[in-house]
């Protein structure tokens, strides 16, 4: 290669086959901003693609703190391990970047629609979100050496400043990809079409630099194959994009299993309402069984409402159902529910089926519902909360606990601040997830509320037609609280003094003590 910094005219008519000399459509100036564009956009598409991964990968398998771990440490090696294949390229620069790009575009494209396919129809993710991860760590860790060759190529200049001028093209680009994601293609598109769009991007991108500034770098025999490629790749994205729809379904309905009746992506998760009875899913996992969900919703109510319930607090329980068991106490004179997802309860509001299960509740005069996060709404109410605005039930029907956003609303901290709307004699009673799959991620909750100041008493209840058991804690402040019913409590299907003293007994035969709370400095799920 020689300097072609004295080479600025467009279209120099210097020898094609002499070596190192380039010819380049634009001024040399112009051409080394192309390629620091091509950067840009490189950097941005690779961004998308790994957070399309830890994305999905949280969606399907949970626990998000382990899959963004997984895929960034993967992908980081396998980077390395590419940067070291490019220099195999390097003899043939242009025509390796094109190639690596036509890849790239092609695995990151169908990447989600591959890790979504293998969940749906496989049972399983893990190996394919690793495959993934790995195959287009590759691929991306060998763009940034084939793109300094080149832009060496076009003007060279010292190592260090060719470096930095690379690295601040790729940084930016992953600025921008890291904010797109979740600001614009994740709402827009949703991640299947998002990740078919950044694909086709890193196509068109890859393409134009090698076939046209780069193009007297290429044989005409070469660049009418890098064309060719190139067109099928797109061609095949955009198959897919026609295709993405009835896919989704096929794939809803293998995971599923029975008719999906409804599925949307809220602000905040995926919502899934299937057949008859009616099932709800959010984010992949059951939350609601129309057959058997009032056993769950009995044990979370009916043991805390044994003691004054003027005012009660729900935290979560956007479908509506625990709220339809605390209306069904006629002394109740307000209840404030507080739910992330406004989406979810315009659901349980105007879904026949939702709303006949939950029996109307949010017709009922007595509710005010406050869309939030739990977490900051009690951090919000707490300072103001004087003895007239305190509750004298709080009850907590959030996801079952795990490393992901749900583990500061099974914090110490969180619990404290629910210990500071408590009324003097109040209850609070947390759903506190399967004890039978995670014993100890059911006692850290104990010892998580216990650690916030309250005294707890625990019981399991069978959770019928979902197999195992499901487990509450029930606490106060100066006292362990009696396992109760009121004594104007509702006639109950599934709960009765007997049953609840033998759920006391089935948890304490199992009882986990001394384990260290959970925090947010420290989050624990067992």
């Amino acid at each position: 290669m020689i300097d072609q910094s004295t080479s600025t005219a467009a279209g120099s008519r210097a020898p094609a086959g002499h070596p190192g000399r380039l010819r380049l459509p634009v001024p040399a100036g112009r051409a080394r901003a192309l390629v620091l564009a091509a950067v840009f956009v490189c950097a941005a598409c690779g961004l998308v693609y790994e957070l399309e991964l830890v994305a999905l990968a949280s969606y399907l398998v949970g626990d998000s703190v382990t899959q963004a771990s997984v895929v960034l440490s993967v992908m980081v090696f396998a980077m390395g391990v590419g940067s070291l294949l490019a220099k195999r390229l390097n003899c043939a620069a242009a025509v390796g970047f094109a190639a690596v790009e036509i890849l790239l575009a092609l695995v990151g494209g169908l990447s989600v629609m591959g890790l979504y396919a293998s969940f749906a129809w496989c049972g399983q993710s893990r190996a394919a979100m690793v495959g993934f991860a790995f195959a287009i760590g590759v691929l991306i860790g060998a763009e940034v050496p084939l793109l300094m060759t080149l832009i060496q190529r076009i003007r060279r200049q010292d190592a260090g400043g060719a470096v930095a001028d690379l690295f601040a093209a790729d940084y930016v680009g992953a600025l921008v990809g890291g904010l797109a994601f979740p600001f614009l293609l994740l709402p827009a598109l949703g991640q299947l079409t998002g990740a078919l769009l950044t694909g086709a991007v890193n196509a068109v991108a890859g393409g134009l630099i090698v076939l046209w500034l780069f193009r007297a770098d290429v044989t005409a025999r070469a660049r009418t194959r890098l064309l060719v490629a190139n067109a099928a790749v797109l061609a095949v994205l955009a198959g897919a994009a026609w295709a993405a729809g009835p896919f989704e379904r096929a794939a809803r309905e293998a995971v599923y299993g029975g008719h999906v009746r409804l599925a949307e992506r809220t602000a905040v998760q995926e919502v899934v309402v299937t057949g008859s009875p009616l099932r709800l899913y959010l984010d992949g996992r059951l939350r609601v069984s129309g057959r058997d969900e009032y056993r769950c919703h009995e044990a979370l109510v009916h043991p805390a409402m044994a003691g004054p319930h003027g005012r009660v607090l729900v935290l979560g329980g956007g479908d509506g159902l625990a709220l339809r068991e605390v209306l069904r106490y006629p002394d109740v004179r307000s209840v404030t529910l507080v739910d992330l997802d406004a989406e979810l309860v315009a659901l349980a509001r105007t879904d026949p089926e939702l709303s006949r299960l939950n029996r109307h509740a949010y017709r009922d005069p007595r509710v005010r519902v406050r869309t939030g996060d739990a977490f900051e709404w009690l951090r919000r109410a707490g300072p103001g909360a004087g003895p007239s605005r305190r509750y004298d039930v709080v009850l907590v029907d959030l996801p079952d606990p795990d490393l992901s956003r749900s583990a500061k609303l099974y914090s110490q901290e969180f619990y404290g601040l629910a210990e500071r709307v408590l009324a003097p004699d109040g209850r609070l009673a947390v759903h506190a997830g399967a004890p039978g799959a995670s014993p100890s991620g059911f006692w850290t909750v104990d010892a998580t509320v216990r650690a916030a100041g309250l005294r707890t008493a625990d019981y399991w209840i069978g959770a019928g037609h979902r197999g195992g058991d499901r487990g509450f804690v029930l606490a106060a402040r100066h006292h362990a609280p009696p396992l109760r019913l009121a004594a104007d409590a509702p006639r109950l299907r599934s709960l009765s003094p007997a049953s609840l003293a033998a759920a006391e007994r089935r948890a304490d035969a199992s009882a986990v003590r001394d384990l260290p709370p959970s925090t947010l400095m420290h989050p624990r799920t067992g």
